[in-house]
């Protein structure tokens, strides 16, 4: 089953989020850009209440939209980010800059850093199996331009599934978001990755505005029907009109 990560910005939107059964909690500011780094006092304050709340579910944060030719700021906000108690610290590549970055990463400890590569543009399958050989435990997709559409309506069904089969061929999780909605929940299915990132669709309004919890947990449930449906044809039929 593909596991669902809640983009959550807030103390109070983290608690919503696992309440309502999001299986990871991702902490980043919507408001400022496709990875916003949040301040650091603020990850720190999310991950306690969340620990102390009880709640296991993984934790995941970004270091912000740094731009690959500056990587002391990167190496600078991975160690702050790492330093807060995150088990999974986000780091976005795009550009040629992307695979000698990756390799500068895996310097740390490669499980707990997730490269996230930025697919406006496409996939390059290959960095997947590079992020593998490197030893990092999962790699993600997304998207920086959330007007533009779901990162279903910006790379081709044929070429995510590329991805997809290269991760699993590496050994190496894959996951994978970007303006993704309830419309986009029969192609998560179909394509099956590890986990999904939602923001836009489990928020009342756009995506800056505030999580909804009650959205996070029909979210949660449908993909849980489909996948333990033996019918797949039947239960994506189903989702889908559920989705429309």
């Amino acid at each position: 089953m593909t596991r669902v990560l809640v983009s959550v910005r807030s103390r109070a939107e983290a608690l919503t989020a696992a309440a309502a059964g999001a299986h990871l909690i991702d902490l980043k500011d919507p408001a400022a850009g496709a990875l916003g780094g949040l301040p650091v006092e603020t990850i720190r304050d999310i991950v306690a209440a969340l620990r102390t709340g009880g709640v296991q579910a993984p934790i995941s944060a970004t270091i912000g939209d740094v731009p690959l030719d500056q990587p002391d700021e990167i190496d600078r906000r991975i160690a702050a980010v790492a330093a807060c108690g995150v088990d999974l610290v986000k780091v976005g590549l795009r550009g040629p800059l992307a695979a000698p970055t990756l390799e500068r990463l895996a310097a740390y400890s490669a499980a707990k850093i997730v490269p996230v590569l930025i697919a406006d543009d496409g996939v390059d399958a290959r960095l997947v199996a590079h992020a593998a050989r490197l030893g990092f435990a999962a790699v993600m997709l997304d998207t920086q331009d959330k007007a533009a559409g779901s990162l279903f309506e910006r790379v081709a069904a044929p070429e995510l599934a590329a991805t997809r089969e290269a991760a699993r061929t590496a050994g190496i999780a894959f996951g994978l978001a970007g303006a993704l909605r309830l419309a986009d929940l029969p192609r998560v299915v179909r394509l099956a990755p590890d986990f999904a990132g939602f923001r836009s669709a489990v928020c009342a309004g756009a995506r800056n505005g505030p999580l909804d919890g009650e959205r996070v947990r029909e979210l949660v449930a449908m993909l849980g029907h489909c996948f333990a449906q033996p019918e797949t044809s039947k239960s994506l039929a189903a989702l889908g009109s559920c989705a429309d």
